[in-house]
């Protein structure tokens, strides 16, 4: 089976729910062709997949243009938009093409509509998976826009075109489509690996780690000022560092990520589906940079409260003076049992079901 998976590199979390269900499939069919379509560094992909991929430096997939890690461009996205839906036909001709000069014998998109219409163009099986879809992201923030209804109107075609959209649990609500097929939660599980980091970092062993990462985005969180908590050390991209001793950069780890994640006593990052599911997953406390105008947020921040902790910042940082506090109430809490991520292998079958000949 040859398998063309397309992953939009609007942040990680993508990739990851994707990674999860490649692993599971190449659990089940050592020899799948896995073709991976995306601008997603291929790193990400060789530190996470177990078996061999091709990638593809290419995507048709934006999602949302974005001022940092935290504020949309909502001017340059409806741009960006209102330009792709200009050509629709000739895009969908072009796309086809692309997916005809790969001989998939099924094509999995998290969540380029796209591809899915050049997909059904092509005659060529299609999976959708992903917990939002940028049909119900466009009409949040542009519903109002003389253009929104011939874009929703062909994003949902496509969506729809899919033989399956896979929901995995937690999800955005998705009335408009009528394909849905809901899975489990996905999520990488990582090793419990706390005593070689404190030994590689020279951390004492009654320190606390608290693993920093904004889920793909390479902006430094706005005016943020680290407080020196005593007990607390933190492990961070390496550019921000700046030789602080309480400050550690991943790169000198050289683990994977969820190792990292689930040897952490907490996380701070922003309420991304991959950072909820892999923080409830390997049960590591999330502390969250709320983004109250993100549609997708509520529904994560309720799944995680049941089976995860979580705790909020204010929205513009302002209590990072009393992030000690925070993070002393959040490991006070007890702990639930971690949800197992078992929406891989469901989703898993729905490929080999799907691409099996004269289905």
């Amino acid at each position: 089976m040859r398998l063309l998976v397309d992953i939009s590199p609007h942040g990680f979390g993508h990739a990851a729910q994707t990674v999860a269900v490649i692993n599971a499939l190449q659990q089940r069919i050592p020899d799948v062709d896995v073709v991976i379509q995306t601008t997603v560094p291929r790193y990400f992909f060789q530190n996470r997949l177990t078996g061999s991929f091709r990638y593809v430096a290419r995507s048709n997939d934006f999602g949302l243009r974005m001022h940092s890690a935290l504020a949309i461009d909502l001017e340059r996205s409806a741009a960006a938009y209102a330009e792709v839906h200009a050509n629709w036909p000739e895009r969908v001709d072009a796309e086809t093409r692309w997916i005809e000069s790969q001989y998939p014998d099924l094509v999995l998109s998290n969540v380029s509509y796209l591809t899915l219409a050049g997909a059904q163009a092509a005659g060529i099986p299609a999976l959708a998976m992903c917990s939002l879809n940028w049909a119900a992201i466009y009409r949040y923030y542009f519903s109002d826009r003389p253009e929104a209804d011939g874009i929703l109107r062909q994003m949902l075609d496509a969506y729809n075109a899919a033989d399956k959209f896979l929901c995995p649990q937690p999800s955005m609500p998705m009335p408009e489509l009528d394909n849905i097929a809901g899975i489990g939660c996905l999520a990488g599980l990582g090793r419990e690996r706390r005593d070689e980091i404190n030994s590689r970092l020279g951390i004492s062993e009654g320190d606390r780690l608290v693993l920093v990462s904004l889920g793909g985005t390479q902006s430094e969180i706005p005016a943020l000022q680290w407080p020196a908590i005593d007990g607390v050390q933190w492990i961070m991209p390496d550019n921000w560092v700046n030789g602080h001793s309480d400050r550690h950069g991943f790169s000198e780890l050289h683990m994977p990520f969820t190792d990292v994640l689930r040897s952490s006593d907490a996380m701070l990052g922003k309420c991304g589906y991959g950072t909820v599911s892999e923080c409830a997953c390997n049960a590591t406390p999330l502390i969250y940079i709320p983004r109250p105008e993100w549609p997708e947020e509520q529904v994560l921040l309720d799944w995680l409260k049941v089976n995860g902790c979580c705790e909020p910042l204010a929205p513009d940082l302002s209590g990072m003076s009393s992030l000690d506090a925070v993070l002393d109430h959040c490991w006070s809490v007890p702990r639930v049992a971690p949800p197992e991520p078992v929406g891989a292998e469901e989703a898993a079958r729905y490929i080999i079901e799907a691409a099996e000949p004269g289905r």
